[in-house]
């Protein structure tokens, strides 16, 4: 079963997900800030990170800098704040994509998939 990480300050959208993502039958994890969730990411291996862009103590840029010195986990950036300037510079900065708030279920999920695809593929490729 497939383990998630969502990183986000708010709690609702935390919920939210967690709700959708668990009915589609994937494994959930959550933290509420950025620091809590660079802790996780250490401690366990995830298929796919989800992480909020504005969050106080540590923006998620800075969670997705420090994360892809630790794993080659696909991130996929959520906001409610953003700009093109912001989706363009995630991607720039490594994140597999950017999904507005509130997301569309069906093109989170659809992203989700690809990355674990892509997470798949990188892992057989390090067995290689």
């Amino acid at each position: 079963m497939a383990k998630i990480l969502i990183i986000d300050d708010e709690r609702a959208i935390r919920n939210t997900l967690r709700d959708i993502l668990e009915t589609e039958k994937y494994t959930v994890d959550d933290a509420e800030d950025g620091i809590i969730g660079l802790e996780k990411i250490q401690q366990t291996e995830y298929d796919v990170i989800l992480c909020d862009i504005k969050m106080p103590k540590m923006d998620g840029i800075e969670v997705l800098d420090k994360t892809k010195e630790i794993t080659d986990t696909p991130v996929i950036m959520i906001s409610g704040h953003g700009t093109i300037d912001t989706a363009v510079g995630s991607i720039k900065k490594g994140a597999y994509d950017y999904i507005s708030k509130p997301p569309d279920l069906n093109r989170l999920l659809v992203s989700i998939r690809n990355a674990m695809d892509k997470s798949k593929l990188i892992s057989e490729t390090k067995v290689l």
